[in-house]
């Protein structure tokens, strides 16, 4: 038996930053990205609201947001009684607003506010998901956040926000969107209800992120990614992740790579992995019967042949490939710039804060250290 729950109110489509205006005599903390204040898109938003709302506009936030930053969210917003946290922005602005959420709460402030997420990437999925990431800066350690308690109350799927996002961007959140749902269809928590949700997703990747990347402008596939971002943010919430994301929180918090390039450069090694493919391992027959027919699912779902669980892992991997090549995106570390001496003081400590990561445990494979070391040397 499990239980389901979308929480989460979607306003989607052109003109859904309207439903900002129903909002009257509020006390509004907003936690954005500081480059929506500097092109005027953050103004653009905000003035959908009314002369009767309080509104409070942090907008200190960084890739990786740490917990420092969380603080000083908290603190800008006084002795207000802040009513609705409103994140806009890519990932690191909504985890940050969902961890000031949070931990204010536990604090007694912020006692009746509600959660509201306006994504301006199609990435993360973080609008409809319990999971936010708070670095420790000092430790070079990343946490994750997982608790129902800052799922987004409501989220607002406005595409026109990600019409001006660069290529190398909408690459990378593209590439994050495809993971959360690979890794959630193979996940030990999957369900026929997850699945549905991560299928949906995976095709809309294949067929319009490179659309997306190839034209910024494009508007169906702005909205396709957009939509795929978000489906499969509610797969992951309900099925959860794996070891490709364990060890993209490790190796990003020391390396700091971009979150959904370390994913795509990950992707094909944490496959064949998974599915006893290349690597040697303890029961191969369970795990091409369990895992690499997952796998083979996938790959028939895009269209590839799979005529078994083997080939079927192959043609997946080809195709991630593949589309990677249409993203111009690094294949390795060492391609995106990652150096061979930095690589070797860290790898052993990123396998070992990786087999503790709250994301292993749902991998369709356990993993030891030095198992996923293995993996981390073979996307280096």
């Amino acid at each position: 038996m499990y239980k389901i729950s979308y929480k989460t109110e979607l306003h989607v489509g052109k003109g859904a930053l309207q439903q900002l205006s129903h909002y009257k005599n509020e006390h509004i903390l907003v936690v954005a990205d500081p480059f929506l204040k500097t092109s005027g898109t953050l103004d653009a938003i905000l003035a959908n609201f009314d002369d009767s709302n309080d509104i409070v506009v942090f907008t200190d936030i960084v890739p990786d947001p740490p917990i420092e930053t969380v603080v000083a969210g908290i603190k800008s917003a006084g002795d207000k009684p802040i009513s609705i946290v409103l994140s806009i922005g890519g990932g690191s602005a909504i985890d940050a607003s969902k961890a000031m959420y949070y931990f204010a709460k536990k604090q007694g402030a912020f006692s009746e506010a509600i959660l509201i997420a306006i994504p301006t990437t199609s990435g993360t999925g973080s609008e409809v998901t319990s999971f936010s990431v708070i670095t420790d800066a000092e430790r070079g350690t990343k946490y994750p956040l997982v608790t129902k308690e800052i799922l987004p109350d409501v989220a607002i799927l406005d595409a026109d926000l990600v019409l001006s996002l660069p290529g190398n961007i909408t690459a990378d959140t593209g590439m994050d969107v495809l993971t959360h749902a690979i890794e959630a269809y193979v996940s030990t928590k999957a369900t026929d209800f997850s699945d549905a949700l991560a299928e949906k997703a995976i095709k809309l990747v294949f067929e319009y992120l490179p659309k997306a990347y190839k034209n910024g402008q494009d508007v169906e596939a702005r909205e396709k990614m957009h939509a795929a971002s978000t489906l499969a943010g509610m797969a992951f919430n309900t099925a959860s992740l794996g070891i490709n994301h364990s060890l993209a929180h490790a190796a990003g918090a020391k390396f700091h790579v971009p979150h959904g390039r370390l994913n795509s450069i990950l992707m094909p090694h944490v496959i064949q992995y998974n599915a006893g493919i290349e690597f040697n391992n303890r029961n191969r027959q369970a795990i091409d019967k369990t895992v690499a027919s997952r796998y083979q699912d996938i790959a028939k779902l895009l269209g590839c042949s799979a005529s078994s669980p083997v080939s079927g892992v192959r043609q997946l991997v080809e195709a991630i490939k593949k589309l990677q090549r249409k993203l111009e995106m690094p294949t390795s570390l060492r391609e995106y710039g990652v150096k061979a001496d930095a690589f070797a003081q860290y790898k052993v400590e990123i396998s070992e804060a990786a087999l503790h990561d709250g994301c292993t445990p749902t991998n369709p494979r356990v993993p030891t250290a030095e198992e996923l070391l293995k993996v981390l040397e073979k996307a280096f």
